[in-house]
């Protein structure tokens, strides 16, 4: 089976589906036949029959039915089984953000939804996570395929902990990329798109450190952007590429341009080489 380009030595990012996952699609086709029927069928101990009695031991062991676990999983990813492309948009809403820096990034984040959403196969393979940092670093969006995502109303308020919120976003990524090996889901390597016009008011040099190590061992793609005043040489010193000056506040350009990245990538094959377009349109040299 090729592998992606994405792949670190010793981990599979795209792989073939575990044997559970058709077990679990049975199970689903059983619950729909019992409801319509309103009871298990009778007979030998074969198929659907075996698969619910499996089931109701489990149940009888733990004397509860997991709601919200590994079972919700298995229908989110029953009913769409595309493989995924999970970007995390890391975002500064700190004070300083104030204004129309935060109305031009929450109108960026209505065109970014209209875009993923014009697009029928990225906005199934797509999943957006947003973490925002002000103050407090707080989890405003887990996360959703592009079709289902609904861009938030961001109010701006407090300092910057660029380095907890760094931390979240690696753990949610680490995560995620669990759930799908879990649910034998074919994915890609992550984003993480990090956007803020400071600097970092809490401990930041483990964090960066973890970017790093996690950019070497292709677990994650990283980008930073600074906006206005952001420190560009903290910046340079957390991400493992060049972080980029957004031009002016040309919020939009930049989630245009992220926007179509992320298509390109949800739509190439694996081994596919995908180039990112110029930035020219949006960043300063």
């Amino acid at each position: 089976m090729p592998l992606s380009r994405h792949l670190s030595e010793g981990e599979v990012a795209l792989r073939a589906p575990t044997p559970e996952l058709p077990l679990i699609r049975l199970f689903l086709q059983h619950l729909e036949m019992r409801a319509m029927t309103d009871q298990i069928p009778y007979g030998p101990p074969t198929g659907l029959r075996r698969l619910s009695i499996m089931f109701m031991e489990m149940t009888a062991m733990t004397d509860q039915i997991p709601f919200g676990g590994f079972e919700t999983e298995a229908i989110e990813f029953a009913e769409n089984p595309e493989p995924r492309v999970a970007c995390v948009l890391l975002l500064d809403v700190s004070g300083s953000m104030t204004g129309r820096p935060i109305d031009e990034l929450n109108a960026a984040l209505v065109t970014f939804k209209d875009t993923m959403a014009a697009d029928s196969l990225a906005s199934r393979r797509a999943e957006i996570a947003i973490i925002t940092f002000g103050g407090v670093v707080e989890v405003v969006q887990d996360f959703v395929t592009a079709e289902h995502f609904m861009p938030p109303v961001l109010q701006p308020r407090g300092d910057t902990p660029m380095g907890q919120a760094i931390d979240r976003a690696l753990d949610m990524v680490i995560e995620r990329k669990q759930i799908y090996k879990r649910n034998g889901v074919f994915y890609y390597r992550p984003w993480v798109f990090l956007i803020t016009d400071g600097g970092p008011t809490d401990a930041w040099k483990p964090a960066a450190d973890r970017v790093r190590r996690g950019e070497n061992d292709k677990a994650f793609v990283f980008f930073a952007v600074g906006v206005e005043n952001a420190n560009m040489e903290t910046l340079k010193a957390i991400s493992a590429r060049d972080p980029l000056k957004l031009r002016g506040l040309q919020f939009r350009d930049l989630f245009l341009w992220l926007s179509q990245s992320i298509q390109s990538e949800a739509r190439s094959s694996p081994g596919d080489k995908v180039p990112l377009t110029a930035t020219s349109g949006w960043a300063e040299i």
